[in-house]
């Protein structure tokens, strides 16, 4: 299923106002991110199956049918944030068609303000693959060609402090070299939707030393132009194709049980937050760390901050 599209005038005068209006269909689709609109469908796909199920109507929807989908999405033990996300896009999928949106009447804010109050807004929190965990990590990993490239992608998330999608965008031609390190410029990202660009330091380092992990990953592959980090097939040859965002979270549970850590406790995440953590550990400047994860609010920062020093001068040190 696709997000609807924006209705067009039946009685077009001509080619010219033909193509225009699919170009300005194109234009308006980008207003989303590739993994919004990849997202927004299947919410949209789930929402419509339910309204067959109990045979309601879809688009438009009215607020009583919304209101009955999020409370049934909540008794089936859905987080505030997926049913969030499915309010976001029912509502997108109305603006889309100019129709009204159900999720802006009372009726439906009373029952989200009700799901938010009754399961809590908390997200599950995962392990923050610090330093620590990462240098466990990469001792497991053998020297295959599979192993070289989780190594390098282990290595170059965390140092980064990348993103997933970040990551698995990066091509060769994104590297700048520097007698340092290396100059990576992230074309889009999270927070520069309009794709101004954006430039991470990563040093060349004496502990974990990141850009030789690359190096050596790039030249076992023979990669000298495209995509970074691609699939390895089962006999060890390197596929053309980019990994996804998830094949991120994959290398990360899969190389952490493998240095016998909880797998469970790590996700793609946990190579920015670990990086986040470390920095903060080790005494790092706020404005330094934010500088490299480009992080734009300091209370996102003071999460991190109070996870990594949570037992600094602890009110009951003295006499617990």
């Amino acid at each position: 299923m696709h997000l609807p599209a924006a209705p067009v005038a039946a009685d077009l005068p001509s080619t010219q106002l033909i193509e225009a209006s699919a170009s300005a269909e194109s234009y308006a689709r980008a207003e989303k991110s590739a993994a919004t609109r990849k997202a927004y469908e299947a919410d949209l796909r789930d929402f419509s199956a339910w309204c067959s199920s109990v045979g309601a109507g879809f688009v438009p929807a009215s607020h009583d049918t919304v209101a009955a989908y999020l409370a049934a999405l909540a008794d089936a033990g859905k987080s505030t944030s997926t049913v969030m996300r499915r309010v976001a896009a029912i509502a997108y999928a109305h603006r889309r068609l100019n129709l009204v949106d159900p999720t802006q009447t009372e009726r439906v804010k009373q029952v989200v303000r009700g799901i938010k109050r009754t399961i809590g807004t908390a997200p599950k929190q995962k392990a923050p693959a610090t330093a620590k965990f990462l240098r466990a990590m990469v001792k497991a990993i053998p020297d295959t060609m599979l192993g070289k490239r989780d190594r390098a992608l282990l290595m170059i998330g965390f140092a980064g402090a990348f993103r997933r999608s970040e990551l698995v965008a990066l091509d060769v031609a994104d590297i700048e070299r520097q007698p340092e390190g290396i100059l990576v410029h992230i074309r889009k990202s999270k927070t520069d939707q309009e794709g101004a660009g954006q430039i991470v330091a990563i040093p060349r380092g004496v502990k974990l030393r990141p850009v030789s992990a690359l190096d050596d990953w790039l030249s076992a592959a023979g990669i000298t132009s495209g995509p970074i980090f691609r699939s390895v097939n089962k006999g060890g040859r390197v596929q053309a194709a980019r990994l996804t965002d998830k094949s991120v979270a994959d290398v990360v549970k899969h190389r952490a049980a493998a240095a016998k850590l909880d797998p469970s406790l790590f996700a793609g995440h946990s190579l920015r937050a670990g990086f986040v953590t470390s920095a903060l550990e080790d005494g790092a400047d706020t404005l330094a760390v934010m500088s490299q994860t480009r992080h734009r609010s300091v209370e996102t920062l003071r999460k991190y901050d109070r996870r990594a020093k949570a037992f600094n001068n602890h009110a009951g040190k003295g006499f617990l």
